[in-house]
């Protein structure tokens, strides 16, 4: 595994932050860390850094212990914070040699990661006249300029336009093909683009750690009916790929189906088999939104 996290839990005098979590993440995974403000994703992501430490538990990253061997490991790993720490008075290429200088690693590997994140057209300005999203990306290329395994990102995307998410998105993407990828997020639709797995945290404690291919073959699709009459809830059995049915008032349901195929033509046929007139019909699908909402409730 590279990223094992067995049994942590840290304490801010009273307050527990963390309770006694563990997941994993292997190499070449992008996971998407989810939870809702004060869940204890920033103190795990410290954790995990070595900036601090736990009061219980074994971090390991690439099989090195972070709390043995903190410097070891911290050679493995790269961080993008939420607030990307860039000195903006400075140039692009002159930033990344500068942290380039600091990792000990040759000058070339500059130009290398420029390339890949995309800052090639920019590398001559100052960091303080490029868009929010050229400026993720230098802290991105700063991250990896000492070619990590592990990859954590807290926040990467907040306040970027749409097209600046769709292209960090891509980026994310693509070097989750070689790097395992911790990704903190508020964004769902961001996870589900780019996540092969989720985790979600909610008061220090792991309430869900599931791959996202998994959680879309149980998607529900819910459809909300109301009918121009009551009708007795056995008539439903003859709707095909129906898992349940809940009576929200006299007329009204709310039919769950387990299928890719859109079930509303097939209420549509159900009513018309019946005599029924349908007076409203929407679509209710679970997402990851929707699952989130539940869990963390």
């Amino acid at each position: 595994m590279s990223i094992q996290i067995t049994s942590v839990s840290k304490l801010y005098k009273d307050q527990k932050a963390l309770n006694d979590i563990s997941f994993s993440a292997k190499k070449g995974e992008i996971i998407g860390f989810l939870g809702p403000n004060g869940a204890g994703k920033s103190t795990m992501m410290k954790i995990l850094t070595g900036f601090i430490k736990p009061n219980s538990g074994t971090v390991l990253v690439d099989e090195i212990d972070v709390l043995e061997k903190p410097i070891e490991s911290q050679k493995n790993i790269g961080y993008l914070p939420e607030h990307n720490p860039l000195y903006a008075e400075m140039y692009v290429r002159e930033y990344l040699q500068f942290r380039a200088q600091i990792y000990k690693v040759d000058k070339s590997q500059v130009e290398i990661c420029i390339e890949k994140v995309g800052l090639t057209a920019e590398a001559h300005k100052k960091i303080n006249q490029l868009s929010k999203g050229y400026q993720q990306r230098v802290g991105i290329a700063a991250a990896i300029l000492h070619n990590p395994s592990v990859l954590i990102l807290d926040e990467p995307t907040t306040g970027l336009d749409p097209n600046q998410l769709v292209e960090i998105r891509a980026l994310i993407k693509e070097l989750g093909k070689e790097k395992t990828v911790l990704l903190s997020t508020h964004i769902m639709q961001e996870v589900e683009a780019v996540c092969d797995k989720v985790v979600i945290i909610k008061k220090g404690e792991i309430l869900l750690e599931e791959d996202l291919k998994n959680l879309n073959q149980k998607k529900q699709q819910i459809i909300e009916v109301t009918f121009s009459a009551k009708l007795d809830e056995q008539l439903f059995s003859q709707l095909t790929h129906l898992n349940s049915t809940k009576k929200v008032n006299d007329t009204t349901w709310q039919l769950s189906f387990s299928s890719e195929e859109d079930m509303r033509p097939k209420v549509f046929d159900f009513a018309k088999q019946h005599d029924l007139q349908i007076l409203e019909l929407s679509s209710k699908n679970k997402n990851l939104e929707t699952l989130f909402r539940e869990v963390t409730a």
